[in-house]
């Protein structure tokens, strides 16, 4: 994180909704977003180093040769695996809640109306979890 200001990217083949997260982003938090509609660009641009990533799981609505989100994942994991991604979706079924967390996604979020919500206080989770583990080894060098 570079001044305070979380680096986010945001990645959904839905163009509206992709607009909208980042337009909530931008009004309630004080992020640094970048908004990819495939895969493939988001992992062009990893080295922005973000914090977060929010990753759509199906991301072939705009091409349907694209990745998906799993792919996606799973490539951000092999590049950086310090880069935290909560999977989106409009499926609300265990399983692919499952399959996400089994890709080591950190979170799973089902599209709604609760939905920027829920991600905010899992992002918020994800960045207090970094500030003290940054302190614990901060801590431990010291020993």
């Amino acid at each position: 994180m570079n001044n305070n200001r979380i680096k986010l990217f945001l990645v959904d083949d839905d163009v509206v909704f992709l607009k909208l997260l980042e337009i909530e982003f931008l009004q309630n938090a004080d992020f640094e977003i970048e908004t990819f509609t495939t895969g493939e660009l988001c992992i062009a641009d990893l080295s922005h180093n973000p914090d977060v990533v929010v990753l759509d799981y199906y991301l072939n609505g705009v091409d349907p040769n694209a990745i998906n989100g799993i792919e996606t994942l799973d490539r951000i994991k092999a590049i950086n695996p310090d880069i935290q991604v909560i999977m989106l979706s409009s499926q609300d079924k265990i399983d692919v809640a499952i399959d996400c967390m089994h890709h080591k996604a950190f979170d799973y979020v089902v599209k709604s109306e609760t939905a920027f919500m829920r991600l905010k206080k899992i992002i918020t989770t994800i960045l207090e979890t970094q500030k003290l583990e940054k302190q614990l080894n901060w801590y431990m060098d010291r020993m």
